[in-house]
């Protein structure tokens, strides 16, 4: 079959997608007339359909648009495209009762020529393309996943809509595939397993504002420990700036009018204030501090910076955005000269880290916008640095046209996980303007002064954030090294617990985190239990490990064996040590 008319071309994907909305949209005025449209869009794993009902939608509701959409597939229904003038298009509209559509036209220019697309009785606004039938898309192959609210055009002062999301597929195998990962992402959902875990909390008291437990603030230490090793090995000094700072501040670095409706504020000695939204203000005040030679650079200042934004409540998810985050930021200040050497150290950087978790990636480059600063010579300089970095370091990138920020292009880093799902987390942003901004400068080898280049880059996101995407790309299950509880010992009789005691302390004198479990239960459930807390090892002692000074070891995997304790011990020390995957 060509490939341009399978879902590895993205613009068929999207287009029957976007057909099988239509198909969506026809089911729902033919079961539902009073139904009012709104949009319908293909999205990155189908589609959905916003809708303006009198009654909330029920899976029953669901279930009877699907088998609508089917009867709709197999009348293969022909799709036609037709135009009118804005005024004519108001009027058909009108006459259809679809008050959104209306809406929509009004907002198009007084010139602009209108597109309908026609199948069978049904008739929708739309500037396409769709496939030429409605027996293109395979019924058997649909499914209307979820129903949540939505703002009509995302507005929280207007009408709160019900959106409904489908997805499909040309094979109902490829359906089923999806429908599996669908379940296993459920089950591997960091909000679930944190809680089953004991890892962090999320209450009513703090909406957005997540609580580490005990064994969370291993994991996340840990890794902090992981993330300042690896940048001293590169180079980097670790500082750390306040979190509140007075608005002068935020208005020298452009924050206080384009981010304060994100921004935290107060007044303290009757002047303003914010809590940081960002740590890179911070990180001008203290190059600032001191002069500086050519001599010093690159500078590479890393902080994990705990900053507070504020999101709609609404858009809060688990730790995958939240209203408080340490962000591993770092700010590079070098030359023009310097900037292509240190992007690629930064990639080696990144490579380094997200190849130890398992998380491929792809960088996106992400150029200049409409509405930028600077000067077109260095915006193209700057994109044909970044360019090159990339291709010298022998990754591939695809370019996000006009995304970069006002103030420079940048990279995008996205990992995808063992579920093939992607997350965006690193970035290296080139930034022209703060340092003009705030006026730092650095005396050249000419005896003159002049402005450093900066990037700004995070290599994990946010420290939270990347704990949720790690805890579902593990499923619970992290590496030895990151594990909260690397060993549980556990006596099969009250004989034994001498031993386990004796075990548990040797283990801990070691270094690794173990529990002892001596409660008087059988060992069959304290090994689900065990298994349960996705916990790598588990000793089973009883009276004949005890009388040899061996351990009975079991791994989460299943896996059996009789070691010696000293033995044991050293491989779990040198897999700790070297974080083995």
């Amino acid at each position: 079959m060509d490939e341009q008319y399978t879902f590895a071309n993205r613009e068929y994907r999207d287009t029957y997608r976007h057909t099988t909305s239509h198909i969506l949209a026809q089911a729902m005025k033919r079961l539902y007339p009073e139904v009012k449209l709104a949009i319908g869009p293909a999205i990155e794993d189908g589609f959905y359909y916003d809708f303006d009902a009198p009654e909330p939608f029920t899976p029953e509701v669901l279930e009877r648009l699907e088998a609508e959409m089917r009867k709709i597939c197999k009348e293969k229904l022909k799709l036609e495209r037709f135009e009118l003038p804005r005024e004519e298009a108001i009027r058909f509209m009108t006459e259809h009762e679809e008050p959104y559509k209306i809406e929509l036209i009004r907002d198009l220019p007084e010139d602009a020529v209108i597109s309908f697309y026609r199948q069978g009785e049904f008739v929708d606004l739309c500037a396409g393309p769709h496939l030429d039938s409605t027996g293109r898309v395979k019924g058997n192959a649909i499914k209307l996943t979820s129903v949540t609210g939505a703002y009509w055009r995302g507005d929280s002062s207007r009408k709160m809509l019900q959106r409904v999301y489908g997805t499909c597929f040309p094979k109902k195998e490829e359906l089923d595939a999806y429908l599996e990962r669908i379940e296993e992402a459920k089950r591997r959902d960091h909000r679930k397993l944190g809680r089953e875990l004991g890892l962090f909390m999320l209450t009513e008291e703090g909406p957005g504002f997540p609580f580490f437990l005990p064994k969370g603030m291993v994991l996340k230490n840990t890794l902090v420990e992981y993330w300042r090793e690896v940048h001293k090995r590169y180079g980097y000094v670790e500082i750390s700036t306040p979190m509140i700072l007075n608005r002068g501040l935020w208005e020298t670095s452009g924050h206080w009018f384009h981010y304060k409706e994100n921004m935290y504020t107060t007044v303290i000695d009757e002047e303003d204030y914010a809590i940081k939204p960002m740590n890179c203000p911070g990180g001008m005040l203290v190059y600032k501090s001191e002069p500086h030679s050519y001599r010093d650079l690159p500078l590479r200042m890393g902080e994990l910076g705990v900053v507070h934004r504020h999101e709609l409540s609404g858009a809060l998810h688990g730790l995958f955005r939240v209203r408080c985050f340490t962000q591993d930021d770092a700010h590079l200040f070098m030359t023009w000269d310097q900037m292509k050497d240190e992007i690629k150290s930064t990639m080696r950087l990144f490579d380094e880290v997200y190849s130890l978790f398992g998380l491929p990636y792809r960088v996106e480059l992400s150029t200049m916008p409409e509405d930028h600063m600077g000067e077109r010579e260095q915006w193209a300089f700057a994109e044909e640095t970044l360019a090159e970095a990339v291709s010298e370091m022998g990754q591939a990138y695809t370019v996000n046209e006009g995304d970069g920020a006002f103030y420079g292009p940048k990279l995008d880093f996205h990992l995808r996980d063992s579920l093939g799902r992607t997350w965006q987390c690193g970035t290296i942003q080139l930034d022209m303007q703060l340092p003009e901004r705030f006026e730092l400068e650095y005396v050249g080898a000419d005896g003159e002064k002049h402005r450093p280049v900066m990037l700004h880059r995070t290599c994990l996101g946010s420290i939270e954030r990347f704990i949720g995407v790690i805890t579902e790309h593990f499923a619970g299950a992290f590496p030895l090294w990151l594990a909260p509880v690397q060993v549980k010992v556990m006596p099969i009789t009250d004989r034994a617990a001498d031993y386990a005691r004796y075990v548990a302390s040797n283990l801990t004198r070691a270094g690794l985190r173990v529990e002892t479990d001596l409660r008087n239960e059988k060992i069959g459930y304290k090994i689900r239990e065990a298994q349960g807390q996705k916990i790598p090892y588990m000793l089973v002692l009883g009276d004949k490990e005890a009388e040899a000074g061996n351990v009975s070891v079991r791994t989460l995997s299943g896996e059996q064996s009789v070691e010696e304790l000293r033995a044991f011990t050293e491989r779990l020390l040198t897999d700790v040590k070297s974080r083995k995957l």
